[in-house]
């Protein structure tokens, strides 16, 4: 498995990651509306590491990927209509998937899907999910071509897009 769980060492290290990807992925701002800071917030990173959250992959001891996966879903979740229903500790979420700038292209986000789905079945969960904006198309597809299907929206209110539309997926 190349996806490795973060630990509080890791914290400089991730937030300069992101910092990364932020600053060198244009089309973030299009499609995932990310700022710097703002979102991923240093907060939410640093909440992901300590309940052991957070994973990486790396090439050698550089972070090339990062994603978290919770092994619980949140109240934004319970509006959806999704193909069964489940206790909010038996569905895991992926969040904040980002992949270095060069390294995009490559399958990393798709392989790092595949082992965060592992991942989640290694742990029990009964249900995979995931949200991402209304206008991340490229994610949408990704998403699609692995087995997640659309399962609904709402308009939700988040720091960096204000007011804005999440689409939410599930694992099929």
């Amino acid at each position: 498995m190349k996806l490795n769980q973060a630990v509080i060492e890791d914290y400089d290290s991730i937030i300069a990651f992101y910092d990364d990807v932020t600053d060198r992925t244009p089309e973030l701002a299009t499609y995932a509306r990310w700022s710097k800071r703002k979102h991923p917030t240093l907060e939410g990173i640093r909440a992901y590491i300590e309940e052991g959250s957070m994973y990486l992959y790396k090439e050698g001891n550089v972070i090339v990927g990062a994603v978290a996966v919770t092994m619980y879903q949140g109240e934004d979740y319970h509006a959806i209509e999704w193909s069964q229903q489940v206790a909010d500790d038996k569905a895991a979420v992926m969040h904040v998937l980002a992949v270095s700038p060069d390294y995009q292209g490559k399958g990393i986000g798709s392989d790092m899907v595949r082992e965060a789905i592992n991942l989640a079945k290694e742990n029990g969960m009964q249900a995979i999910r995931l949200d991402a904006l209304a206008s991340n198309t490229p994610a949408h597809r990704m998403y699609g071509r692995l087995g997640f299907e659309y399962r609904g929206k709402q308009h939700l209110y988040a720091e960096n897009t204000g007011w804005t539309d999440f689409y939410f997926f599930e694992l099929k």
